[in-house]
């Protein structure tokens, strides 16, 4: 839509839209309808290379265009509509009906199919009707899904041309007439050359993080560091990294048809694994948190279109490196274990102090660099060294140090 824009700007006297879709929301494609059908530049839509397809919401913008092309080997078609994200299915008539010429829809289809179904049906002929191309096939490849390869659409005035290459679309449509913004407009192509305008940074980052391969990495990622940074509060860098890829990828994903059975399920392995890590369970936790990992990655996008897959080597890819972190994490635990304490009651215990001022089995004692009330044996006296041996609320419990270390045998005391 800004190519169009830019091309109003420059007075560009056609624009060249390069095509190869396996198609797109409904939404988008209609929103990219409105501004060709707006455009006061001809649109010529081009479907290429060979082994292209203008499938779904493509052939509606092909039907759309001003000019409609293709090139040899293409193919166009496929535009029943399809319902991503609710398990729906193509809304097509059984092939008997077809056959009989009845328009009937399948038994099974509710009203919401049905509405979706007559409503793309009676938008594509509307497109057709407007550029004087085929309705009735148009119809048929909603109704039925039909297809088409360039030789026979052009045969059957669903395209204009059939070009080999940019060189022979802009020979072939010289001196054809359109209308665009409410005028005819002659077009003169002869000697023109195309200018490529590819996406700006933005369309390609936002083009990058839908791929649902990367939405699942960017929230694997996400969740580590945020992982990272419980375990190391102050960290800063895991923390931040995490939040910023967690979002983005929860942006992603509300982008695309997202099965939450499988986000669940992703979540529980997540969960599970880090369990393993925490518990020690024998593997069965990290075995079943990587199990549920890679059946939610296998069914998080809830759709057949190929294109929103996830692939297996990337879901391999990130249960493995999880397994890894799960290791990770059971290791930093084990050696945080048996690292020796340094703070808290339990570092006090065993403490060596001097003692301040003494009178009748209390005083104050110098432990670590702070001032204590203690409480121990009566014949104590100012400047002797103490050890800790209990701790009750902030009093400390004190032993002269070579008794201490005589009766090191029993336990401290715990009042």
């Amino acid at each position: 839509m800004r190519g169009l824009e830019h091309a109003e700007a420059e007075r560009a006297p056609i624009v060249v839209i390069e095509m190869d879709t396996p198609g797109g929301l409904d939404s988008a494609m209609r929103d990219i309808i409105r501004e060709i059908l707006s455009s006061l530049v001809p649109v010529v839509t081009y479907v290429s290379p060979s082994g292209g397809r203008a499938a779904s919401a493509g052939t509606y913008i092909l039907y759309a265009s001003h000019v409609a092309a293709m090139a040899p080997g293409t193919n166009l078609g496929a535009a029943t509509p399809v319902q991503i994200g609710g398990g729906g299915s193509p809304f097509s008539a059984p092939p008997d009906d077809a056959e009989k010429g009845q328009d009937a829809a399948p038994k099974s289809e509710d009203a919401s199919a049905a509405k979706a179904r007559n409503d793309a049906i009676a938008y594509i002929r509307s497109l057709a009707e407007l550029r004087g191309r085929n309705a009735d096939w148009a119809e048929a490849a909603v109704q039925t899904a039909a297809n088409l390869s360039a030789n026979a659409a052009y045969a059957q005035n669903v395209i204009d041309f059939v070009a080999r290459d940019r060189a022979d679309l802009l020979a072939q449509i010289e001196g054809r007439t359109v209308v665009a913004g409410g005028r005819e407009v002659r077009l003169a192509t002869r000697g023109l050359t195309l200018v490529d305008a590819p996406p700006n940074w933005r369309t390609q980052f936002l083009s990058a993080i839908t791929n649902p391969n990367i939405a699942l990495i960017l929230m694997m990622i996400g969740i580590y560091g945020l992982m990272f940074e419980f375990m190391n509060p102050g960290a800063l860098y895991p923390g931040t990294i995490g939040a910023i890829c967690l979002l983005t990828g929860f942006y992603a994903f509300a982008a695309l048809p997202v099965n939450y059975a499988g986000f669940a399920l992703i979540l529980l392995g997540i969960g599970l694994m880090a369990a393993e890590a925490f518990s020690p369970s024998f593997g069965i936790l990290g075995i079943g948190g990587l199990i549920a990992f890679m059946l939610g990655g296998a069914i998080l996008i809830d759709t057949d279109v190929p294109q929103f897959q996830i692939s297996w080597p990337a879901i391999g890819t990130v249960a493995v490196a999880s397994l890894a972190m799960t290791i990770v994490f059971a290791r930093l635990a084990f050696t945080s274990q048996r690292r020796e304490v340094v703070s808290g009651r339990e570092q006090l215990i065993g403490a060596t102090g001097t003692v301040l001022d003494w009178n009748n089995g209390r005083g104050h004692v110098f432990v670590h660099g702070e001032r204590w009330q203690a409480a121990g044996d009566h014949d104590v006296a100012p400047d002797t060294p103490v050890c800790v041996t209990g701790l009750e609320g902030l009093t400390l419990g004190v032993a002269r140090l070579d008794a201490a270390h005589v009766n090191n045998s029993t336990p401290p005391e715990e009042n």
